[in-house]
């Protein structure tokens, strides 16, 4: 498959983000998460990103509509908008004789929902790390505070992927880290859930260092965490909370991303709610 007619595609059913993995990259990955145990002549990996509007983030970084972020900045933006995008690539490649599987972003902690059909295999269902894939893609990193960055939209993003037999060239694994370990997501975050505590993380050579954070705490901030709503057990959404916010004003304001504005996201003074509801005045 030529790369070049595939991304022209992409960019015509509104894909902002395209990244691409060949197979060799996923040596070492556990059955269970392994994309040639959903499709064993799988070759090529290809991740689809769609941006998180800046406008969906404003109600809750004024604290006054969360609603719309979680219809356009997540359920919509995730099942439907990129979904589409994704299915009309999947066809694409179809209609050029390769075989594409679509998957969504389903979090790795939902339990296997079955029993293994044969001796060796992995019980299904087999999910997919979507931000792990999206490294091995080239698209970017997980930045300090766990939230995945790339350099054209800092942490407004959301992925989907394809499985596909075409052999595509693969993106080169980012090397500039755009996260600048400022810490300003430890300094703000109002229930102490990213920790001081921090380590390295390793993605085909790609080097990372990340805090730990407690996401039992996560899940009770009120700051715009929402439920995963896919699996209540999984790790919640924080892309709208307050320390993904505070990242993505610190990026735009140090222009480490590309996706800029005329006006400044962050206009007034921050507003804090601690686990028990109550506002943390400054």
């Amino acid at each position: 498959m030529e790369k070049e007619r595939l991304i022209e595609f992409a960019k015509e059913v509104k894909a902002d983000l395209i990244g691409i993995a060949s197979i060799d990259r996923f040596k070492g990955i556990n059955k269970q998460h392994h994309p040639e145990s959903i499709f064993p002549e799988v070759k090529s990996i290809i991740v689809i990103g769609k941006r998180i509007t800046r406008g969906a983030l404003r109600g809750i970084e004024e604290g006054t509509q969360f609603h719309l972020y979680n219809l356009y900045g997540y359920q919509w933006l995730n099942n439907r908008i990129l979904a589409l995008t994704t299915f009309k690539i999947c066809e694409f490649l179809e209609d050029n004789g390769y075989e594409a599987v679509p998957l969504p972003d389903i979090p790795i902690e939902v339990p296997p929902m079955g029993i293994p059909v044969k001796k060796g295999k992995p019980a299904p269902n087999v999910l997919i790390d979507i931000e792990d894939t999206a490294i091995r893609a080239g698209l970017g990193e997980i930045g300090y505070c766990r939230i995945f960055l790339t350099e054209e939209f800092g942490p407004r993003q959301r992925f989907q992927i394809i499985l596909t037999d075409a052999e595509i060239e693969p993106d080169q694994i980012k090397k500039e880290n755009i996260c600048d370990l400022c810490k300003e997501c430890l300094k703000i975050c109002p229930l102490g859930a990213i920790k001081e505590k921090e380590k390295e993380i390793e993605i085909c050579d790609k080097k990372m260092i990340v805090a730990e954070i407690d996401y039992e705490i996560c899940k009770k901030c009120k700051n715009g965490v929402l439920p995963n709503m896919y699996y209540e057990n999984g790790k919640p959404d924080r892309i709208a909370a307050l320390c993904s916010r505070t990242c993505l004003f610190h990026l735009e304001e140090t222009k480490r991303i590309k996706n800029l504005f005329n006006e400044k996201f962050r206009k007034r003074p921050v507003w804090k709610i601690d686990k028990s509801g109550e506002i943390i005045e400054e």
